[in-house]
């Protein structure tokens, strides 16, 4: 069962405006990188199923998040209803995809967890939050798409709740883009765990990279 309710988590998500997308194979180093945006500010995180140890990785960190007050832990990139449940039974608190999946959002709809499906249409938003109910979607892929599909996009649903993944970089200029487009929160993944600092275990640079987003997002919400 979910630490936390589906209203709570998309009211976290929304507060915060920013979500770390993150994959690495090694427990250790995700629990480094976990710590490192938590103690930056970040309260929902999402740890993608990109790799053969998605599963096992999530299942320890589940246990870890839980020692990180106020933290919400979440999977990305799903696109089976099968993989939904078996992260869900392992503690997901929500569930991002890179398309819109019917399976996917009926396993997140029957537990009560919120679905963030990726939509690259105005026909697919509208069929997220209209037939799905879906509280949020997810412009993806953001670096194709722009701040100005966001804009154009807004016009005529303005009611619709945006996150975007992909092209949003930890900078005042990136990111006073995006939310001037109109998204209620961002996805950031490599652009804020620089190569150089998982390699050499510089995690308060990664705290410094976060907060500093934060900081900035709080200006422009």
């Amino acid at each position: 069962m979910a630490q936390y309710s589906k209203e709570q988590v998309i009211e976290t998500m929304k507060g915060t405006g920013m979500i770390p997308v993150f994959y690495n194979p090694d427990i250790e180093t995700s629990k480094k990188v976990l710590k490192a945006c938590y103690d930056g500010g970040v309260r929902v995180f999402e740890f993608t199923n990109r790799g053969d140890k998605a599963k096992e990785v999530f299942k320890e960190l589940v246990q870890y998040a839980a020692t990180l007050p106020g933290l919400i832990l979440g999977v990305g990139s799903i696109s089976f209803g099968k993989d939904a449940r078996e992260f869900i039974k392992l503690g997901a608190n929500f569930v991002v995809g890179p398309q819109t999946v019917q399976e996917v959002f009926q396993v997140c709809n029957w537990k009560r967890i919120p679905y963030i499906p990726g939509c690259g249409t105005v026909t697919e938003v509208g069929y997220a939050s209209r037939r799905f109910r879906c509280e949020i979607c997810k412009v993806f892929p953001g670096e194709v798409l722009g701040p100005a599909f966001v804009k154009s996009l807004k016009a005529p649903i303005p009611w619709v709740n945006l996150m975007v993944t992909g092209g949003v970089a930890p900078t005042e200029e990136s990111l006073r883009e995006w939310f001037k487009a109109g998204v209620c929160c961002v996805g950031m993944g490599s652009k804020l765990f620089p190569k150089k600092s998982l390699e050499s275990g510089d995690w308060t640079a990664i705290t410094s990279l976060c907060k500093n987003c934060l900081d900035i997002i709080k200006t422009l919400k």
